[in-house]
């Protein structure tokens, strides 16, 4: 084999990166935003531990690897394992954030995070990438159902920031915070954000990005963008709509939601998961909790498996996009 052809091989191979990001081969590298943000972190606090499945890069936490190693642990192919390590660390004083797949994360060590994390209410913190149907890779690499998981445990926080834009301050109110929290990111090749001039993200609150007396859509991760869109879009109908981040999945703001819900006609839920223990889920304990009669409508994977696909593809086919939302919004509205 040629020397340019092992040059090619080694340039184009991707390993088991965010196939969400590299689909296009006019990107060459993409941005590190939660990386850079541990690091910096990391870099004043030395009991804060970087572990890693062996997906370093594309859990963006080559950069401590490199620069501070001696809070780096590489776990191997052993998510449960990594889980017990972390841990035993977080019992000896130390901060481990452990890093995979949200998928292998939260799958293939769900009884080792319940009872050696949540049960115990030790200082962990996951971080779960490449979220929901966001994967080339197919079934086996889409987290549909890791919320719905994590939510399910006690003393577990869960938190969705929807976008790099916040995930310094999630790593802030994850190391605020003594216990157990499930991080669930995506890596995107821009910092740009539509939340600037809001508070930021914190435990236990919403945002309201946008106001509207016709319907309020709540969204969580990738979906905050598409339902911002959404808005727009339906605004210039004359349609006015709420969209609310909510990126504190676990704990909700129960009063934030009611107050929202109180002021609108209908509630849209959208997530980048399975409608069945996620955010919508979530939204509709709280409404039906507290004998509120609303139309109510779920965008997401509706209980079902994807395939491998660009996140449009995947998107388009299982109606997570902008126009899902609005046809939702307007048929809600003609009943």
């Amino acid at each position: 084999m040629a020397k340019k052809d092992i040059k090619s091989i080694q340039t184009e191979a991707r390993h088991l990166d965010d196939f969400s990001i590299k689909q296009n081969a006019s990107i060459k590298s993409v941005s590190k935003f939660y990386g850079e943000a541990l690091l910096s972190a990391a870099r004043f606090d030395s009991s804060i531990l970087a572990l890693s499945a062996d997906l370093t890069a594309p859990t963006e936490t080559d950069l401590i690897r490199d620069q501070l190693p001696k809070q780096f642990i590489m776990a191997g192919i052993a998510e449960a394992k990594m889980v017990g390590v972390g841990a035993g660390l977080a019992r000896a004083g130390f901060t481990p954030f452990l890093h995979s797949f949200a998928v292998f994360l939260t799958r293939r060590s769900f009884d080792q995070i319940a009872m050696q994390v949540a049960y115990p209410k030790t200082n962990v913190k996951l971080v779960g990438f490449m979220p929901g149907i966001d994967s080339l890779l197919g079934v086996s690499h889409q987290a549909i159902d890791d919320l719905a998981l994590m939510r399910a445990l006690p003393n577990m926080t869960v938190l969705e920031p929807a976008g790099p834009a916040d995930y310094e301050d999630a790593i802030k109110a994850a190391l605020a915070y003594h216990g157990p929290v499930y991080l669930r990111l995506y890596r995107a090749n821009s910092h740009a954000s539509n939340l600037s001039g809001f508070p930021p993200l914190a435990i236990g609150r919403i945002r309201q990005l946008s106001s509207g007396e016709d319907a309020v859509i709540f969204a969580t991760g990738l979906m905050v963008e598409i339902a911002v869109q959404a808005s727009k879009r339906l605004k210039e109908e004359s349609i006015n709509a709420s969209v609310v981040d909510c990126a504190s999945i676990k704990p909700l703001d129960v009063e934030g939601i009611l107050r929202v819900v109180s002021e609108c006609k209908i509630v849209i839920t959208a997530e980048n998961h399975t409608v069945v223990g996620g955010l919508g889920s979530a939204i509709a304990e709280v409404i039906a909790s507290n004998n509120i009669a609303r139309p109510f409508f779920r965008i997401g994977v509706q209980d079902c498996f994807a395939e491998g696909g660009s996140r449009d593809f995947l998107f388009q086919k299982y109606g997570l996009t902008a126009n899902d939302i609005i046809a939702k919004v307007k048929h809600g509205l003609a009943q």
